[in-house]
Formats: structure tokens, C-alpha cells, sequence
């Protein structure tokens, strides 16, 4: 059959070449149209009722994730000029679009009582103007002295100021968002460097955003650096710039396939999604280089080029397809789990991967068949001295040392699998990271100043109209839930409606510090129109009523206590998480509330969860159907058992080191298995596949043609290694330390899947051959 498609493709090379033109014209346009993901990818299905609970809490309350903090620190806060170009910047910022609001101690505002009436109303403490240092001394004392903004808006411990910068949600999901984070960072810097400060940026407006420009960035560096290392190696491995171009010609329209595809598909570039066009280089090189070695071993046998591109097909297609099967298997797979943005790198990786093939058996034979034929110099590689020394002393150790072999990688396995059971499962919100990261650290100072800024928000549920405002007791078991909360190390300064009650019941006596508690029952119904925020007008008086009032659904029955909390990792999250549900659970029994936990903390926990849980399932299937697949090419469970054993030793040898090394589980690094998985089996392809083809010529010597597929298909397995694993290194150039883990534990994999393959897989044919006996 595949003899028949080579001659097929030679027949109709230009139609075919015409055709896989136009069909890339058409996916350019389709590329050009690409667009990147400005949210955070949705990493748990959308029936999960965590999922469903945060949508319904986003639903009351809005967004909770687009607040971006500004933070300075320094004792000289209410000197003149520094607090007037901190009150010139929250003006800026205010008038930036996008910006919706701004929370910050020029803003703040102080309740008092209206003359004689037992009314509230709102005062500015500082006047919207250039102040002198008297009144921003006289404005100091009364801020100071309101507990309200103790931890929300500035540390009295460490000296730290905190501004937040609330962006409209509608367009945190679009392009728009780019440029209006870029402005507020480049306002806060020219701000910082006018000033002499370091200014602080957090929030998960501006942790998203740079992360999105980062990972397309990094996209195009690891698109151009596999590009140009893959045309190093097959320059020096080819000596043929033809070859070279060709190569690279093959993987160009790979991406531009990719993206294409990304886009026809409804998807947009997130993190992960951007790994797939470099892994087309990573994968589209090794299929050119078997192409093109079987083509050189072909021509020096025949002398025909015609013929010989006709062998290159028929040995090689075969070998190729089910190469870029097991590898599109490998990713493929993870379109099976739930998390949506596995869904979409399993789907694009593993559709690409498959049109790989695709493109290499067309685009390689036809122009081959137009260019000269191959000199002398172009196929030296295949008598390569050094090499063929190495090979010799494979085939020896294979023949003469088989129980050396299988006592040294019995001791391996046995330190790996001790290793695999000290694998922990951790991750973090801002994970992958370098400690040293302007990101990182501007989050630290945020955590180690104010508790953090990773939202976490608790709904009580009253289950009566009006109660989160009329019913006492109601109110004071959720302020017994925020004084516990208070009470825990990594959780910040919690806010609801009851911080409100104080600050009015602070008002009503005089602004006395010491009266900044709850109020008493019989206080309430005098507070009870400082609730009522309909009627409000004024700037001022509509900020503070916005701010208050988020605590409270329309109905006045739903509560929300709004905590922002450090990125404590998937290990601690939980154990709050329970620490509060359990204090929940003592405050408001179920049968008469109803209270859910939930926040973008809660969902990147589930979604921790969904995508681990998802990669080792995904490994499970890429098992069983990559095995599937060998035991269709081969028709042996023997040679099935023989094929499995050299790819399953890598995994467990990596998963090992991991422990040893103290390398976490988490969705960067459990990626890795499937992935090498799927890539490693293709040597384990070439090399059985290569036994088979030579087994009759033989005369069915299975020993002998044991010896001849180790030189045979050595030479090029080292070399398509060596491509696979300088490509999988590139990502190691990445500032992610996920995509490093990726790049060097992968590459680990592949060395010693190669290894296997050509020390341990001859060995165990030889042995197999040797019980038949």
C-alpha cells in the first residue's frame, strides 16, 4: 500500500503541491486572525458546583478578580509634596479608562453626624486639592483614627500604603485590557522614579496581564530559537542546505497550520496553547530526518532517485505515521479530561501533530523529486566513524552483558520508584515563577504588608428577606465569623457589612475610636438608615455607599465577607478552607442558612485538582492507547511487552528524580509524562519497525537482524533524539519554572528513553529469541 502512495504522490507531485500551497494560504489567513486569552482558562468544567457557585456569586456581586493594587512604603507618607503627588496619582489613575474606582487615603472618607440630626452623612477628610502641610497634618490625625481603614489601606506596623484601582469587568476579557494595565503601570512608575519610592503592582489584573504578554513573548522565542537550533543540527548532520530547507520549510507550515487551527477551532493563545507551535518544530524535524535518511540509505543502495523516493515512502511511511500517531496519542489525550484548557491543548496539539505527518509525506517526496540528487557529502553522516564505534559496542554490551543490563536498570528503578513515593502535589495561584520576579516579589510585599491579594469570599445566605439587616443575630454571628478570620495567619483584613455598622456606630459617638465595635440590638434601629444607600448622592457619599453596599445582595437576605489572603499553595489552602468551614458550620446551622465558600482561591484549588487529576488520567489512556497501537503495527503481545518496558523505565526514572529532587506534582510537571510518553515511544517505533522490515531479508535470523536494526536504525534514532531533546531544552530558556520543568525533564526522559531503546530493547529481544530456543 504504501509503495502505491509513494508512486501516487510522485505522479500528481504538482497538483499535490498546488494543493498543500493553497490549503496553507488558506490557513494563513485563518492564523492571521488569532487572537490571545485575556482570561484566566477555565481549568474546571462548567456543571461543577464550585464552578456554578463562584458564577452565581459573580452574578450578585461582580467581579472579584479586578482589583489591581499599588503599594509604597515609607514613614513620610504625610509629608507635602509626597502626599500631594500621591493624591496627583490616584487624579491620573481615576481619569484613565477602564478605571472604574478608586479606593485609597486621599479618597477615604469619614462618617459624622449632620448637626442635630441623627442622620450620618459623609465627609471628605482631605480636600480634592493641593493641600498644605497643616491641613494634611489636620486630615492625618482624623484618617489615623479611623480603625475602618487599619489594614485596607495602610500598615501602621511596616509603614506600607496601599492604593487599589478597581478596572471594569467587562473588559478584563478583552485586548483593551492590555493597554489599560500598561497605562497604570507606566503612571505608577513614572510616579515611583519622580518620588524616589519603590512602588509595588499586584492583583490579578495586572498578575494576569503580564503573564498573558509573557507567554506570547515567550512563544516567539521558542519558536525562533527551536527554528534556528533544528537548522544548526541538520546543517551539520545533512551538509545539504536543501535538506535544511526543506526541513524548515515543513515545520513553517506546521505553525502556520497550528495557529490556524487555533483559530478555526474557536480558541485563543493561552499559556499553554502557546507551547504547541514550537512543539511542531520539536516533532516536524525527526520526521524530515527519517524521511530524509531512509531517502539517503535508499539512493546509495539503488542509485535511482526515483526509486529510491519510492522506498523512502513505502519503509517510512508506515514508521512516520505511527511515530506522529503515538506522539498525537500522547497529547491528544488530554482532550479527555475536563479541565477546559487541557481540553484545548490536547485537541490543537494532537490534531497538528497527526497533519504533521500529512505535510512531511507530501512536501519531502515532491521535492526531493525536483531537486539534483544527493552527493557523496550530504550522505557521509551515515558513515559516521565515531558513531558506528558506539553502535558496535551497543550490539556487544546487547549480546554479551544482558545481565549487567538488567541488574543496573533493576538498582535505577528500584532508587526511582523510592523517589516516586516522596512525590508531593503543590501548586500556587502565581506558581512557576523565579523568587525573584518583579511579580513575585511585588506579591510578597503585598503578603507580607497586608495579608495578601488572592480573593476568597464567604455568602451567607439568610434565607429571609432583609436579613443581613434586620435580624441582630444574624449579623452578629457573621461578625463572629470576620473576628475569626482576623484570627488566622495568612488571611487579611475581612470586610462585610458589619465593618460598616462600626464605622457608623464610630460616627454616632463623636468619632471615638474606642466606639468602633458592634453595635448593640438596640443601636440598630438607629443605624438602620446608614443601610439604606438609594438615596444617596454625591461622589463621595456614592463611593463609600458602593463600597459598603457590595456586602449585601439587592434583597438585603445574601451576606458576603470579602477576604484577600496570601498565595498559600494547594497544601494550605485546603487546611483554611476546612479551619473556616468548620467555624462556619458552628455559627450558622444548615438548616437555617445556607453559606458557600468561594472566590477565585477556591476555584484555582478545584482547578488544581481537575488538571492533575486529568494528567494522570491522561497518562492511563495514553497507555492503553499507545499500546493499542503497538499491538496493531506488531501482532505480538510479546513485542507489545518488549516495546513498553524501555518507555515505562524513562517515566519512572524522571517521576523518581522529581522526589529525590523535591520537585513538586503540579499541572507543569505532570504534563511531562504523557508528553515523553508519546514522544519516546516513536524511537521504540522506528527501531521494531526496522526489525520487522528486515526480519525476512534475513531469512528470519532474528539475532542477526537484531544486530543489523541497531546500525541500521541507530544512526538516525541518535540523531532525531538529539533534535528532540535540543528542542525540548529551548523551553528551558522560558522564565516560567513550569515550561523549564518541562523543557529539562522532558529532555531527561528522552536521553534515557533513547538509551533504553538501543541498550535495553536489543537486550531484551535477544532474550526473548534465546527462551525460544
Amino acid at each position: 500500500m504504501w509503495l502505491r502512495i509513494g508512486r501516487f504522490i510522485l505522479k500528481y507531485r504538482l497538483a499535490l503541491l498546488l494543493t498543500l500551497t493553497a490549503i496553507t494560504a488558506f490557513m494563513g489567513y485563518h492564523a492571521s486572525k488569532v487572537e490571545l486569552s485575556y482570561d484566566f482558562a477555565r481549568a474546571i468544567p462548567t456543571d461543577n458546583p464550585k464552578y456554578k457557585i463562584y458564577q452565581d456569586f459573580k452574578k450578585k456581586f461582580g467581579e472579584d478578580g479586578n482589583l489591581l493594587v499599588i503599594g509604597i512604603q515609607t514613614d513620610s507618607f504625610f509629608t507635602e509634596k509626597l502626599f500631594n503627588n500621591y493624591t496627583e496619582l490616584q487624579r491620573t489613575l481615576k481619569k484613565q479608562k477602564g478605571v472604574e474606582d478608586i479606593l485609597s487615603v486621599p479618597a477615604a472618607i469619614n462618617l459624622v453626624k449632620a448637626g442635630d440630626e441623627e442622620k450620618l452623612k459623609v465627609d471628605t477628610i482631605f480636600p480634592d486639592r493641593k493641600l498644605t502641610q497643616a491641613e494634611i497634618d489636620s486630615g492625618a490625625a482624623k484618617f489615623l483614627n479611623l480603625p475602618f481603614y487599619e489594614g485596607l489601606l495602610y500598615n501602621p506596623d511596616t509603614h506600607a500604603w496601599l492604593m487599589g484601582v478597581r478596572i471594569n469587568k467587562d473588559l478584563m476579557g478583552k485586548k483593551i485590557r492590555l493597554s489599560i494595565v500598561n497605562n497604570i503601570d507606566k503612571i505608577v512608575n513614572d510616579f515611583g522614579k519622580a518620588n524616589n519610592l519603590n512602588v509595588y503592582e499586584s492583583g490579578l489584573p495586572h498578575i494576569r496581564t503580564q503573564l498573558t504578554q509573557r507567554s506570547v513573548s515567550e512563544m516567539r522565542l521558542f519558536i525562533i530559537a527551536s527554528i534556528i537550533l533544528s537548522a544548526l543540527i541538520l546543517l551539520i548532520f545533512f551538509r545539504s542546505l536543501t535538506a535544511m530547507l526543506l526541513s524548515l520549510g515543513v515545520v513553517a507550515i506546521g505553525i502556520v497550520w497550528s495557529f490556524a487551527t487555533i483559530e478555526m477551532m474557536g480558541y485563543k493563545i493561552s499559556i499553554l496553547i502557546a507551547l504547541v507551535p514550537p512543539l511542531m518544530v520539536v516533532i516536524g524535524v525527526p520526521n524530515c530526518i527519517y524521511f530524509l535518511n531512509k531517502f539517503h540509505t535508499s539512493y546509495n543502495e539503488t542509485g535511482d532517485k526515483r526509486k529510491a523516493l519510492e522506498m523512502m515512502v513505502s519503509k517510512m511511511g508506515i514508521v512516520t505515521l505511527f511515530c506522529n500517531l503515538a506522539a498525537g496519542i500522547g497529547f491528544g489525550v488530554f482532550a479527555l479530561t475536563e479541565s477546559q484548557i487541557l481540553k484545548e491543548f490536547g485537541v490543537v496539539a494532537g490534531i497538528n501533530i497527526i497533519t504533521l505527518f500529512i505535510i512531511s509525506l507530501i512536501l519531502i517526496p515532491v521535492v526531493l523529486s525536483y531537486v539534483k540528487p544527493p552527493k557523496s557529502r550530504h550522505t557521509k553522516y551515515l558513515e559516521n566513524a565515531l558513531l558506528q564505534r558506539w553502535l558496535d559496542r551497543l550490539e556487544r554490551w546487547s549480546l554479551n552483558h544482558r545481565k549487567l543490563i538488567y541488574i543496573v536498570t533493576a538498582i535505577i528503578v528500584a532508587i526511582s520508584v523510592a523517589g516516586i513515593f516522596k512525590l508531593k502535589t503543590l501548586g500556587y495561584i502565581v506558581d512557576d515563577l523565579p523568587k525573584n520576579d518583579k511579580i513575585y516579589s511585588d506579591l510578597r510585599f503585598f503578603e507580607n504588608n497586608f495579608k495578601g491579594v488572592m480573593p476568597l469570599e464567604i455568602i451567607v445566605d439568610t434565607k429571609e428577606k432583609r436579613g443581613a439587616t434586620r435580624n441582630y443575630q444574624n449579623l452578629v454571628r457573621i461578625d463572629s465569623l470576620v473576628q475569626f478570620l482576623k484570627t488566622i495567619p495568612d488571611v487579611g483584613h475581612p470586610l462585610s457589612i458589619t465593618d460598616g455598622l462600626k464605622f457608623a456606630r464610630q460616627a454616632f459617638f463623636e468619632g471615638d475610636r474606642n466606639s468602633y465595635a458592634m453595635p448593640s440590638e438596640f443601636d440598630l434601629p438607629v443605624l438602620a438608615q446608614y443601610l439604606n444607600f438609594k438615596k444617596d448622592s454625591g461622589t463621595q457619599k456614592s463611593s463609600f455607599a458602593k463600597l459598603v453596599g457590595t456586602f449585601m445582595d439587592s434583597a438585603r437576605q445574601t451576606a458576603r465577607i470579602s477576604v484577600n489572603m496570601k498565595d498559600v499553595g494547594s497544601k494550605r489552602l485546603p487546611e483554611i478552607i476546612d479551619t473556616v468551614t468548620q467555624r462556619v458550620n458552628q455559627l450558622f446551622p444548615k438548616e437555617k442558612y445556607a453559606v458557600d465558600i468561594t472566590g477565585t482561591s477556591v476555584t484555582f484549588l478545584e482547578g488544581s485538582y481537575f488538571i492533575i487529576n486529568g494528567l494522570k488520567d491522561s497518562i492511563m489512556w495514553a497507555f492503553i492507547l499507545i499500546a493499542l497501537c503497538m499491538l496493531y503495527l506488531f501482532r505480538s503481545f510479546r513485542i507489545l511487552v518488549s516495546s513498553l518496558i524501555p518507555n515505562v523505565i524513562p517515566l519512572v526514572i524522571t517521576a523518581g528524580l522529581m522526589g529525590w529532587v523535591g520537585i513538586p506534582l503540579k499541572p507543569s510537571t505532570v504534563l511531562v509524562f504523557s508528553v515523553a510518553l508519546g514522544i519516546a515511544i516513536d524511537v521504540t517505533i522506528r527501531f521494531l519497525v526496522n526489525y520487522k522490515q528486515e526480519l525476512p531479508q534475513n531469512n528470519f535470523d532474528q539475532k542477526k537482524t537484531v544486530i543489523d536494526t541497531i546500525h541500521n536504525t541507530g544512526i538516525s534514532i541518535i540523531y532525531t533524539s538529539l533534535v528532540l531533546i535540543t528542542g525540548f531544552i529551548v523551553f528551558c530558556l522560558s522564565g516560567f519554572a513550569g515550561t523549564q520543568a518541562l523543557g529539562w525533564l522532558t529532555s531527561l526522559t528522552l536521553v534515557v528513553a533513547t538509551l533504553t531503546n538501543l541498550v535495553l530493547l536489543p537486550a531484551i529481544l535477544i532474550s526473548l529469541i534465546n527462551k525460544k530456543k
